[in-house]
């Protein structure tokens, strides 16, 4: 297919085993919306607003890195996105996908922007955090979040390709999930950039940008995106990064999470990477207001009260071993399972 634009359809798209053009999909989008179960609802939503005279989407960013607001995207930056994401992944036409998450977020729908583009044979499924449950089909490629990943070890060797989203990869799912002969990678993006413009190939250490995406960092080392194809906005963020070329970066953290302990500036990220695997329960690292440090280092770990091993500090240096631990029954955290520290503290 020439040129891809929003007003066509691929001619090998299908959806649960039947190919659809642009009429199909709006009479399948009517039906969802009438009778269609809860999860297919927005589903029909959007595939309207898809078809719709407007050369743009409306989408609600996730509120991790500040208040949700609503954003608007152009249709066709979405198809760029699309057809960028099946350069870098070597997908094609006919490939088997399956679609297992809420279409209400930026990942849900771009996975229906990728099956209608690049032709997919897609199945779609309601979100569940078991998407492989009772079903034996072999998948080419699949997007997930970690707890879906986590929830599908068993399954994952039927899917060639998986990209995983929404959340980071913690060390201990990575060390199961490169034990599978499925290709993982890890992905980077957000709302603003269309889901990914980067991703990792579980077992490395650095992310690779998609094409036609250009990295630099400010000031602050944080990590600045051009992706003119996606979005005519310098998107500047607030993730601290180490450029290991002009195609990839390493992520170190958030700039909003930096903690400055005596005048030394510490990167939590960095402390529970040399602490992952050493704490069964989740955790994160914190600080709190001090007298004599301006803010000390608190290690915050979710569940009942334990014993904590004496050697658990070993790795780190003097200023980032925490001077105080803190539990918390049960951490706040987003739809797609990452961390709200800062709601947790409070």
């Amino acid at each position: 297919m020439n040129n891809p634009t929003y007003e066509n359809v691929h001619n090998q798209f299908k959806l649960n085993g039947f190919h659809l053009n642009r009429e199909d999909l709006c009479r399948v989008a009517y039906s969802f919306i009438k009778e269609g179960e809860d999860f297919e609802k927005p589903v029909g939503d959007f595939l309207l607003d898809w078809f719709d005279s407007k050369d743009y989407i409306e989408m609600q960013t996730s509120g991790t890195t500040g208040t949700p607001k609503v954003i608007t995207v152009s249709k066709q930056a979405m198809v760029n996105s699309a057809l960028a994401t099946g350069d870098f992944f070597d997908l094609h036409p006919g490939d088997k996908a399956l679609h297992c998450l809420p279409v209400k977020y930026v990942a849900g729908k771009m996975m229906l922007v990728r099956a209608m583009i690049l032709g997919f044979d897609l199945d779609f499924v309601s979100p569940s955090s078991h998407p492989l449950r009772n079903n034996d089909t072999n998948y080419d490629f699949v997007a997930m979040v970690p707890l879906q990943a986590q929830n599908s070890i068993q399954e994952l060797k039927r899917v060639k390709k998986v990209i995983v989203g929404g959340a980071a990869i913690n060390k201990a799912l990575e060390k199961q999930l490169l034990k599978l002969s499925t290709q993982v990678y890890e992905t980077y993006g957000m709302t603003e950039t269309i889901t990914h413009i980067a991703a990792r190939k579980l077992g490395d250490k650095a992310f690779t940008v998609l094409p036609h995406v250009n990295i630099s960092y400010d000031d602050r080392n944080c990590l600045v995106i051009h992706a003119l194809r996606i979005s005519d906005d310098v998107i500047v963020t607030n993730d601290i990064v180490e450029l290991m070329n002009e195609n990839q970066f390493v992520f170190l953290g958030r700039v909003d999470n930096i903690i400055n302990s005596g005048g030394i500036k510490l990167i939590p990220e960095q402390i529970e990477h040399k602490l992952a695997g050493k704490i069964n329960q989740r955790f994160f690292i914190a600080s709190k207001p001090d007298t004599e440090l301006g803010e000390k280092v608190i290690l915050v770990i979710e569940g009942e009260s334990c014993h904590l091993d004496e050697n658990l500090y070993d790795d780190l240096d003097k200023y980032e071993k925490p001077k105080e631990v803190v539990f918390v029954s049960k951490f706040k955290e987003t739809s797609t399972g990452k961390i709200l520290r800062k709601e947790t503290l409070a």
